[in-house]
């Protein structure tokens, strides 16, 4: 038996504007960067330490991802910041028929206007140290936000052997 294991993740986002209404729903591919890639590597195999807390961020500018970045080093993008506190974590439940996501969304209240081209996983909630596991950009064209809107993402995790 021969088959390869496939790991693929995806965002999924709708902004609400200060009275509750939805104004646009989008939705994000991952793509794992090689960082990401090598720490899945070396938890499982190589003895190195689980991370347990992972962060969404959000993704601006117009260049393009590149599975060599990291978050010290990302020269085709930049980090929305235009929202309340740190980089918000992703709370994932329990792996279910090989999925693991998010039961209550991330929610980022806005406090400034941004375009947004999508969102990142990485474990750390501030800086340019940590894991960036992976970068995902809208497939739907980039976004914009406002003051008082609310980005509220969900991330999924699938695992498949193909």
């Amino acid at each position: 038996m021969e088959s390869t294991f496939n790991l693929k993740g995806k965002f999924k986002f709708g902004c609400y504007d200060k009275d509750g209404k939805l104004k646009w729903e989008n939705e994000a591919d991952n793509a794992a960067t090689d960082e990401g890639l090598n720490s899945v590597l070396n938890v499982y195999f190589n003895a190195a330490t689980q991370i347990s807390t992972w962060y969404i961020g959000l993704i601006t500018g117009t260049g393009t991802l590149n599975a060599a970045d990291t978050l010290a080093s990302h020269a085709g993008w930049t980090e929305g910041t235009d929202y309340t506190g740190d980089r918000l974590e992703w709370t994932e439940g329990a792996a279910s028929s090989k999925s693991i996501t998010n039961a209550a969304t991330v929610d980022f209240p806005c406090t400034g206007s941004m375009t947004v081209k999508g969102a990142f996983l990485s474990s750390a909630a501030t800086g340019t140290s940590g894991v960036l596991f992976c970068t995902a950009a809208f497939t739907g064209g980039d976004q914009a936000v406002g003051n008082g809107d609310t980005l509220k993402v969900t991330y999924t995790v699938t695992a498949a052997a193909a």
